[in-house]
């Protein structure tokens, strides 16, 4: 199976090297590589012509976030197969994209293949040598996920109004309504630096609070609906009350936000079935114990040349 890399950045020219640099260690190289320029004002471009000379960018002269970047690398795509990357993250195993792409020639229902991280954010994951067995899930992060391209097109993909967060967990719960699953699979690493340049953690509270309602108007079936989107809310509230009153009081921004855009979300409104929200509900509360392999199955040598 053909497979791109997709990365979106924006002024981390810096970050952005490191890992072109790193996927330049990969074999197989990858079929394609994408970059989107999201609003940089850097030497981002450079740093693509000289280190990727033949990748395919993108450029948004004013930001419009990660996730309609994504979304457009996605339908631009040539491969089976688009490995979804940040700017500062990059797969350890050079044979990497080889035995990944079996698992999708192996099992069709599969949607999304994801990866154990070693980051800063998690310190103790640097020198972790057991990441665990691997699992179904009802999420990954978009930093280190391997996502077949033919399922995306046929599902509503990611939600563009979102711009940044969120956009994981709802289209997964699209993938388990629809008969397909996420697998988390721990025989092969991610290296995530986790850059802190244009990380604000009061706003991405509040990105990811705003877009879970959001999701939640467009996919949650009558009559649990509103349910769902009080409990949704009170959990996040309850969670900025863990981190103190400067977050408490801000907690508003992000209501008003949902508010006013949720007469533009409401005309895309599509409810799944309510077994298909239940059971991926389920997996985000609880992931499902997966194949009991430690390791990927080892390709053979037509498919790593």
């Amino acid at each position: 199976m053909t497979i791109s890399v997709m990365i979106t950045t924006r002024n981390r020219a810096d970050d952005l090297a490191v890992t072109l640099k790193a996927l330049t260690r990969l074999r197989p190289q990858p079929d394609e590589v994408l970059v989107t320029l999201d609003g940089c004002t850097d030497l981002s471009r450079q740093v693509v012509e000289t280190l990727w000379p033949d990748a395919k960018v993108i450029e948004n002269r004013a930001g419009l976030g990660s996730i309609p970047a994504r979304d457009h690398m996605l339908r631009e795509a040539k491969s089976d197969l688009v490995l979804s990357l940040d700017d500062d993250s990059y797969p350890l195993d050079e044979d990497f994209l080889a035995r990944a792409a079996l698992f999708f020639e192996q099992d069709s229902s599969l949607a999304v293949l994801w990866f154990p991280q070693r980051s800063e954010e998690f310190p103790a994951s640097l020198a972790q040598a057991d990441f665990g067995s691997d699992q179904r899930t009802g999420s990954y992060p978009s930093s280190g996920a391997l996502i077949r391209r033919s399922t995306y097109l046929a599902l509503p993909g990611y939600c563009t109004a979102f711009g940044h967060a969120y956009e994981e967990p709802d289209y997964s719960l699209q993938c388990i309504a629809a008969g397909q699953y996420v697998r988390l699979h721990t025989g092969l690493l991610i290296r995530h630096h986790y850059s802190g340049t244009n990380r604000n953690e009061v706003r991405i509270h509040h990105q990811h609070s705003r877009n879970e309602c959001w999701s939640v108007l467009m996919r949650c079936p009558w009559p649990t609906l509103p349910f769902v989107l009080l409990r949704r809310a009170a959990g996040q509230f309850l969670y900025a009350c863990r981190r103190g009153p400067r977050w408490i009081v801000r907690e508003p921004l992000w209501w008003a936000q949902a508010i006013r855009g949720a007469p533009r979300i409401m005309t895309g409104r599509s409810p799944l079935p309510y077994d298909g929200y239940r059971r991926w509900r389920a997996l985000i509360r609880r992931p499902a114990p997966g194949e009991s392999r430690a390791t990927s199955p080892t390709p053979t040598v037509a498919a790593v040349d």
